[in-house]
């Protein structure tokens, strides 16, 4: 489906506005317990079953596109255009009461991210960004990422159990961090995989590692992270898609260099 940049402006713009609509239930909804639970030690609030519901009949309405979102499910992702929505990305910061968590929201155009909002309630960040535009953060362009050096960089990554088995076991994600640490002594786990994209995109970051394959935690990071000038592969250095198992996101030179990293550290498997 052919959209210019105007088209995808004034989707973002709809959007944007159901988003600070959603934002006064999620902060008051913070420390809510948990209502749904999911596989593993992952679960659901209320507060995410409640906003999934608001935010996708409104932008049905507004926009008229379907929405996939983490809860509920939807149209297929790899639809002609489709949402995808991730109510409360940091679910357990969120519960808990920590104030890292965010709202994402990301466009598909068959299967490609085209644009990206990523709404931080309680820190009041806004960041949105459209395929050829520039990253926009509370309404302001952004400069884009210039290259920049792994040992100046902060760095984010997944957090795990050493005892975690599945893709990528614990044991590689630790022999992961340890190889970051022996070049930059800065990496961060947040536990908001978004909010780490989010950050590479406007610099905050150096760059992020994301263990996860589910398409709402990454489709508004991506398309954030692209346009602001950024690198978005997979873990084996392959381009990402909304198919892969994983997301390496950086400024330029950084992202390289962690690629070096995870290249010695050698294959998931081997752990």
């Amino acid at each position: 489906m052919a959209l210019d940049t105007a088209d995808l402006g004034a989707l973002i713009t709809a959007a944007s506005e159901i988003l600070d609509v959603a934002a006064e239930p999620f902060v008051s909804g913070h420390r809510a317990d948990s209502a749904v639970r999911k596989g593993g030690n992952d679960f659901a609030t209320e507060v995410d079953l409640a906003l999934e519901r608001q935010i996708t009949d409104a932008l049905v309405e507004a926009t008229g596109i379907g929405v996939h979102g983490e809860e509920f499910g939807g149209p297929p992702i790899d639809s002609p255009l489709v949402w995808v929505l991730d109510p409360i990305d940091g679910t357990f910061n969120y519960a808990a009461g920590s104030p890292m968590a965010a709202i994402l929201l990301g466009l598909l155009r068959d299967g490609e991210p085209v644009a990206g909002l990523t709404w931080l309630p309680f820190a009041d960040q806004r960041y949105t960004a459209v395929a050829g535009g520039p990253l926009i953060r509370n309404g302001v362009a952004q400069p884009q990422l210039q290259p920049a050096e792994l040992s100046d960089s902060l760095v984010g990554i997944g957090t795990f159990n050493v005892e975690w088995r599945g893709r990528f076991p614990g044991r590689y994600r630790l022999a992961v961090l340890e190889g970051l640490s022996r070049v930059t002594s800065r990496p961060r786990m947040h536990g908001a995989t978004g909010i780490d994209l989010a950050y590479v995109a406007d610099g905050t970051l150096g760059g992020a590692i994301s263990f996860g394959h589910h398409v709402w935690d990454h489709a508004a990071g991506v398309a954030m992270v692209r346009s602001a000038g950024g690198v978005v592969t997979d873990l084996s250095g392959a381009d990402w898609t909304v198919r892969s198992d994983s997301a390496l996101v950086a400024a330029p030179g950084v992202h390289g260099q962690i690629l070096q990293i995870l290249e010695q550290v050698g294959a998931p498997g081997d752990y």
